[in-house]
C-alpha cells in the first residue's frame, strides 16, 4: 500500500467525473469544502464512534452547564488540534495514529479528547474551566514543540513572518471589537470573552491566509475563499495591496455579524447560544493557528 492508501482515501472530485457518472448533490458539497479531504479506515471511524458514545453517555447523563467560561476554556483544544494536523502534514504523526489527524477527522479527534477530559474533571469533580483549558494548553504547547523540533531538525523552521501575522492579527481583532464594542455595547456585554475569540479567531485565519496566498504564494484549498481572492486579484489594486485584503474584510464582517445574530440566542438559551458560538471560534481559531504553524515549519520565508 502506498502512502496515501495507508493514510486515508482522499476525495477527489474530478476524479469522480472522470468516470463520466453524473454529479450529485454531494459531488457539489465536495466542491464547496477543502481539497485533500480525507476518510479513514473503518477500524478508526468505529473507534471513534465509541469514544462518542462513551463521552456523551457521561455528559449526558450528568448535563453540565455550557457557560461562556466552559466554551473560551476549550480554546486551547482548538489550537492543540491544529498543531497536530501540521504534525500530520509534515508526516511527523506515526502511521498507526496518523489518520486521526487528517483533515477533517483531526476536528472529531481532537474533540473527543478534549470532551473525555471535560468528562473525567466533572467526575472527579475538579473545577473545570480553569482544568480543562490548562490541560489543552498543554496539548497546544506540546504540540508546537514538536512542530518545532521536526521542521529545526529539517532546517526549515522560519518563524518570522508567522510572528507578524500574528502581531497583526491581534492588531486587527482589537480594532474590530473596539469598533464593535463602540457600537453595539450591548452586544459585547452579552457575548463577553466568547465574542472576543470569535472576532481574533476569524482575523487570525483571514490574516495568516492573505499572508499565505500574497507573501508566499501558497494555495487556497477552499473555493469560497479561493473565489473570494481570485475576484480581488481582479481589481487594479491587486498589484499594490495583493489579493488576500479583501478576505480579511470578509472574514471580520462575518464574524461581527455573527456575534451581534447570536447575542440574543446567548441569552435567551445560554447552552445552545455559547456551543454555537464556541464553534464558530473553532472555524476560525484552527485554521489561523495551523496556517501559522504550518507556514513556520515550511521554511516558506
Amino acid at each position: 500500500m502506498g502512502p496515501i492508501a495507508a493514510r486515508g482515501i482522499k476525495i477527489d472530485v474530478a476524479d469522480r467525473k472522470a468516470f463520466g457518472r453524473r454529479a450529485t448533490p454531494s459531488d457539489v458539497l465536495l466542491q464547496i469544502l477543502p481539497e485533500g479531504l480525507v476518510v479513514p479506515g473503518l477500524a478508526y471511524l468505529l473507534g471513534l464512534a465509541v469514544a462518542g458514545i462513551a463521552v456523551g453517555a457521561v455528559l449526558l447523563s450528568r448535563r453540565p452547564p455550557v457557560t461562556q467560561r466552559l466554551v473560551v476554556a476549550f480554546t486551547p483544544w482548538m489550537a492543540a488540534g491544529a498543531a497536530f494536523h501540521v504534525l500530520y502534514q509534515l508526516d511527523a504523526v506515526a502511521d498507526a495514529i496518523a489518520p486521526l489527524f487528517s483533515a477533517p477527522t483531526v476536528y472529531a479527534t481532537t474533540f473527543l479528547v478534549a470532551g473525555a477530559v471535560w468528562a473525567g474533571l466533572i467526575l472527579a469533580d475538579r473545577r473545570v474551566p480553569l482544568a480543562l483549558a490548562a490541560t489543552g494548553g498543554v496539548a497546544t504547547l506540546a504540540g508546537a514543540a514538536l512542530v518545532v523540533q521536526t521542521a529545526t531538525a529539517r532546517g526549515t523552521f522560519a518563524p518570522a513572518l508567522p510572528v507578524a501575522a500574528l502581531i497583526v492579527s491581534v492588531v486587527v481583532a482589537v480594532v474590530t471589537y473596539a469598533v464593535l464594542d463602540r457600537i453595539r455595547p450591548t452586544v459585547t456585554a452579552r457575548t463577553g470573552t466568547l465574542g472576543v475569540v470569535v472576532v481574533f479567531g476569524h482575523a487570525l485565519d483571514g490574516v495568516s491566509t492573505a499572508v499565505g496566498v500574497d507573501l508566499l504564494g501558497s494555495g487556497e484549498r477552499s473555493p469560497i475563499p479561493a473565489a473570494i481572492m481570485e475576484f480581488a486579484g481582479s481589481l487594479p489594486t491587486a498589484s499594490v495591496v495583493g489579493k488576500g485584503w479583501l478576505f480579511v474584510l470578509v472574514k471580520l464582517l462575518i464574524a461581527a455579524a455573527v456575534v451581534v445574530l447570536f447575542a440574543d440566542f446567548v441569552e435567551e438559551d445560554p447552552a445552545q447560544g455559547n456551543a454555537a458560538l464556541g464553534v464558530v471560534a473553532a472555524v476560525g481559531l484552527g485554521p489561523g493557528t495551523h496556517n501559522l504553524l504550518l507556514f513556520a515549519a515550511a521554511g516558506l520565508f
